[in-house]
């Protein structure tokens, strides 16, 4: 990721992007969370061990204090070095869970970041507990078309981002369960005071990010900003 200066165009940094889009997809997750989660949440159910979800549980724990985060992936080894690694960093429990329904059953908060290679309904919708939130956002569907059915409210990062091939509500946009009509309201809204957002305990609430190149411009430029303060980074000819 190059970050350029706006008035000429020239390069003022290389920034590693991979990096920055873990971090901030983290961040969204935890902000949703901040705005939508019930109170005081004790289990955390993450499926999916890909570099995101990392930041998922690094920022949930800052913000909740769970009696248990549990993790689940397909891969045994996947999910063993990855609650290896959770615990080492935050020192904590972690519980690894050998399948989708135990991980997920009771949650106070679900976050599905699967990484399927293409849609299958893998988190069923009884499982969810009442009151709950959930966050989906792996790029093929892993959730069935009844999951919206149990929401009270809806929420998205950004309505335009429903729109095009992939998403973990793909079908539900395409069948018209979900539209702009019943979107509750854009995450922007709810952190802005423009809507509410959780209102009640047994609000059952669904959290669908798709990912803005904004946030990671935002990121980056924080950064940078850090990284000249502190005086780290080298620099680089340009020619």
């Amino acid at each position: 990721m190059a970050s350029s200066a706006p008035r000429h165009g020239a390069p003022k940094a290389v920034i590693d992007a991979t990096g920055i889009t873990e971090m901030r997809t983290g961040a969204i997750t935890a902000l949703g969370a901040k705005h939508l989660a019930p109170k005081n949440p004790r289990v955390l159910a993450h499926i999916g061990a890909r570099g995101t979800a990392y930041w998922n549980i690094r920022l949930l724990c800052g913000l909740f204090d769970f009696d248990e985060v549990r993790v689940h992936s397909r891969r045994p080894e996947s999910r063993e070095a990855f609650a290896e690694r959770l615990r080492a960093d935050l020192g904590r429990p972690i519980t690894v869970s050998g399948d989708w329904e135990s991980c997920v059953r009771g949650a106070d908060i679900v976050v599905e970041a699967s990484r399927l290679s293409e849609p299958a309904p893998m988190l069923r919708t009884d499982w969810i507990k009442r009151g709950a939130l959930v966050v989906p956002y792996g790029t093929m569907s892993a959730v069935e078309l009844s999951l919206t059915d149990i929401m009270d409210k809806v929420v998205m990062d950004d309505w335009g981002q429903a729109h095009g091939r992939f998403g973990a509500l793909r079908a539900h946009v395409d069948s018209g369960r979900l539209t702009a009509d019943n979107l509750h309201a854009e995450l922007g809204q709810i952190v802005a005071g423009l809507k509410p957002g959780r209102e009640r305990d047994d609000e059952t609430i669904l959290f669908w990010h798709r990912g803005l190149s904004l946030s990671d411009i935002a990121l980056g430029h924080a950064l940078l900003a850090k990284a000249r303060a502190k005086g780290l980074g080298q620099r680089l000819r340009f020619h």
